[in-house]
């Protein structure tokens, strides 16, 4: 599976998580989110988005980790991510409602749903707008 996971620049955004190589991927408390990351597996790939002021998807990173208990949110789960490349170019959340594949993306109708499926023709339209090589990355 693909996703697209939310962060928050303010707190914890993509040179972050570049810089430290790993993380836990918490405080997502949506219900609907926590759904989807409970359906994350080791190798699934998540488009980083950062919230205000960017606003903008800014790297791929790989699931770690099964999902497992939040030890600081009884019933909620978190997964350790990895980072696994930038997106050469940055695409600000006005960009993607622009585009005819990417405005029907269920990230670009609700951007506040933290964790959110992404389907394959999306994942290469967003590889093919940000300029990454290889569209093809995972499987």
């Amino acid at each position: 599976m693909r996703w697209t996971f939310m962060a928050d620049p303010d707190s914890y955004g993509w040179a972050e998580l570049v810089r430290d190589g790993r993380t836990v991927w918490d405080g997502i408390a949506n219900a609907a989110a926590q759904n989807h990351l409970r359906s994350a597996r080791p190798g699934d790939e998540a488009l980083i988005y950062e919230a205000a002021p960017a606003k903008a998807l800014r790297g791929i990173a790989r699931v770690a980790s099964e999902p497992y208990p939040d030890p600081s949110a009884p019933g909620r789960v978190v997964v350790d991510v990895e980072p696994a490349a930038a997106l050469p170019r940055p695409l600000p959340l006005a960009e993607l409602r622009q585009d005819d594949v990417l405005a029907g993306m269920k990230f670009v109708r609700m951007p506040r749903v933290a964790v959110q499926p992404v389907s394959d023709r999306e994942w290469e339209r967003v590889l093919e707008l940000s300029g990454t090589s290889g569209a093809r990355q995972g499987s």
